[in-house]
């Protein structure tokens, strides 16, 4: 699906669990960036905690390639039932676009955890990769979802 500008969209969640407990280690492990690290990337945040103006890059290594992803907080959600922040993309990052993470708990004590992505390719190489470009954001995607996911 595509937004009215020509942008992407992705939204993916999953069941994370059940009550309190595993909403606030959810929230948590979302809001410092935790669930990021265990996606698989390297960060360098400005703060430990997602909060509204902090920049943060993001790097994925691709074979031989590493790609640098700066981005910035736009917004966070700190609700007693809802937790998670959004970023947009900043001048290098391979996609054009904003993200969302949410937790959420819901009042039969079930946590779901939901991205929603809408972008477009801004480098060369991401435009270039066309499809291949769009599998690998759904990849990692589903490599958040599984941080997030049920604790083994």
């Amino acid at each position: 699906m595509a937004t009215t500008d020509g942008r992407r969209t992705l939204t993916r969640g999953i069941d994370v669990g059940s009550g309190r407990a595993v909403f606030e280690e959810a929230a948590e492990r979302l809001m410092t960036w935790q669930v990021h690290r265990d996606a698989g990337l390297r960060v360098a945040a400005e703060t430990d905690r997602a909060v509204p103006g902090s920049r943060v890059v993001l790097r994925l290594r691709l074979g031989p390639l590493v790609v640098a992803a700066p981005c910035l907080v736009i917004g966070v959600v700190a609700e007693e039932t809802e937790r998670g922040f959004s970023y947009e993309t900043l001048p290098g990052h391979p996609e054009d676009g904003v993200e969302h993470f949410r937790v959420s708990l819901a009042p039969d004590g079930g946590v779901r955890a939901v991205i929603h992505a809408e972008s477009r390719p801004a480098s060369r190489l991401a435009r270039a990769g066309g499809p291949v470009t769009t599998a690998l954001q759904r990849r990692q995607t589903d490599r958040y979802l599984r941080a997030l996911g049920p604790r083994r």
